[in-house]
């Protein structure tokens, strides 16, 4: 069984296509984050499958990878079902993918293949207790990362242990309640933080405004 079978196997799996970096991408994903809610994952840690979906912040944070003038290694933390780390892979980027969930690393291998683009390293990484060993990075990115109170302070933490001393960090965010917390965090731990542009956001029935934020030491 291929990978892209098994994912077939255990999810309702929908096709979604998104233009991006003058390239189209064919992406697969559950058809909706609210069917993989579990009751007892929720209970053990808070864990909501919000990896399950490519959200307005994700779009925002392609496009402005997808203009970078320069290239090299990127981490992503929290990367989906791999969107934002395509569009880094198609504009040269050696790129990382981490996420909270393995099943969401399974999706990132099986739609950079479909994309035709070079598979990526992935690694399962829980925030709280951070992996040592990835190494530092020329762009470190985040979207829709700071829902949760604890988010702020762990994201920070992260991008400080891996952002390279010339490196950026790029977190685009919707308005979520850590995003005045971040940017504290960010400040406390000695790197700078500004709002690099707001993007409006509107599809019919979801109107907001994605804050992307750039990071450096």
């Amino acid at each position: 069984m291929t990978p892209a079978e098994s994912l077939n196997e255990r999810f309702v799996v929908v096709e979604q296509v998104i233009e991006a970096a003058s390239r189209r991408f064919e992406l697969l994903k559950p058809r909706s984050p609210d069917e993989l809610i579990s009751e007892e994952d929720f209970n053990r840690d808070e864990r909501l499958p919000y990896w399950a979906d490519v959200w307005p912040s994700a779009l925002c944070l392609a496009e402005q990878i997808g203009h970078l003038p320069a290239r090299g290694r990127m981490l992503e933390l929290g990367c989906g079902v791999g969107f934002v780390c395509a569009v880094a892979i198609a504009c040269g980027f050696d790129v990382v993918a981490t996420d909270y969930y393995a099943e969401a690393l399974e999706f990132t291998e099986v739609n950079l293949a479909r994309n035709g683009l070079a598979r990526p390293i992935t690694r399962l990484v829980d925030w709280r207790s951070f992996p040592d060993d990835l190494g530092q990075f020329d762009l470190v990115a985040a979207a829709d990362v700071l829902y949760e109170k604890d988010y702020p302070a762990l994201v920070a933490a992260a991008i400080d242990r891996t952002l390279a001393p010339k490196g950026v960090g790029l977190v685009a965010d919707p308005g979520r309640r850590g995003g005045t917390p971040f940017q504290q965090e960010c400040r406390n731990r000695g790197m700078s933080i500004e709002r690099l542009r707001q993007s409006p956001y509107h599809n019919g029935s979801v109107q907001h405004t994605v804050d992307l934020f750039e990071i450096r030491r």
